[in-house]
């Protein structure tokens, strides 16, 4: 192909117009519920510590091109503003294929007050908006591994995980070497997720996996964490919120210590989140939700790459 000859949109221009049209649905739907739009930076002085995250550094300023708008998110409603949203674009490295792209949209919003069931209720409106109504079936993390024939993911060593794994069709080859947590999300986007009803919450993730969220005050073994998955494709990532900042603090620097150990970079804290966290961040349950995937679904394609303007390979 000579240079230039991709120059149009690798989605058609009906898709596009579907986009805008679903874009503005999304902004009444909040806008009937007293959600306010906010915009946050693109970029920023730090990015994420989480392992499974690499994040896009700008080469001139050394800022880097924000993962999620989540850190600032909770900064504006540590300072009072109450719920908001935003649809934004955000950045992964290495993230390309059927459902990834280095960049993509994000649809985050917070609710104060609300627990992860409320959020869950609000998430299910939301998707049925969209996408029609249809039932969504909710399983704990702990159930689904169960249900697709798996070890209890709370209780089984690493040698019973790679015994499991190793008799368990997939589309991808298990890896060598790999710790147990890389195990688990291993088996659950390769087995678990595929078995998974059309609609369906996952609830009650491992402890290691809590991200940002609150531990289960009934078993400090899960987080108060879920996932929405469409087809066996995750949707959404949601949990009710950490507000500790001491507790918080300690999960980047053992994020940093596994970076370390990995030979990933090492990413600085966010020392400004941790302050707002300190001057006092409400109870509050937030989401982030792929909409390049979503708005896969509701059109009915197979690919992230149908409904973005200009994906990766024609940016």
């Amino acid at each position: 192909m000579t240079a230039g000859a991709d120059w149009r949109p690798g989605a058609s221009i009906q898709a596009l117009r579907q986009r805008a049209e679903w874009r503005a649905q999304l902004r009444q739907f909040f806008d009937q519920r007293g959600v306010i739009e906010v915009d946050t930076p693109l970029l920023a002085a730090t990015g994420v510590t989480d392992p499974a995250i690499e994040c896009l550094q700008e080469s001139v300023s050394g800022y880097w091109l924000q993962s999620s708008p989540e850190y600032a998110m909770k900064r504006l409603i540590a300072a009072g503003l109450g719920d908001c949203y935003q649809m934004t674009p955000a950045f992964r490295a290495g993230e390309q294929g059927r459902w990834h792209n280095p960049e993509f949209t994000l649809l985050e919003w917070y609710r104060l007050g609300y627990s992860a069931d409320d959020l869950m209720n609000e998430l299910g409106q939301l998707t049925d908006a969209l996408l029609g109504p249809a039932p969504i079936r909710c399983r704990t993390y702990q159930a689904a591994f169960r249900m697709a024939g798996l070890p209890d993911p709370l209780l089984a060593s690493t040698d019973a995980l790679i015994s499991a794994a190793r008799t368990m069709p997939a589309a991808c080859p298990l890896p060598s070497g790999m710790a147990h947590r890389a195990l688990l999300d291993w088996l659950f986007s390769q087995v678990v997720a595929p078995q998974l009803p059309a609609r369906c919450f996952v609830t009650h993730y491992p402890a290691d996996q809590a991200v940002l969220a609150r531990l289960d005050p009934d078993d400090p073994r899960l987080a108060e964490r879920f996932e929405l998955f469409i087809d066996g494709v995750e949707m959404a990532n949601g949990f009710r919120e950490l507000t500790d900042a001491a507790a918080l603090r300690e999960r980047f620097e053992a994020d940093q210590a596994v970076r370390r150990a990995c030979g990933q970079s090492v990413m600085a804290i966010d020392e400004r989140l941790l302050a707002a966290m300190d001057a006092g961040l409400p109870d509050c349950a937030g989401v982030a939700v792929g909409l390049d995937r979503l708005f896969a679904r509701a059109a009915g394609v197979e690919s992230i790459a149908e409904v973005i303007a200009f994906p990766w390979a024609r940016a």
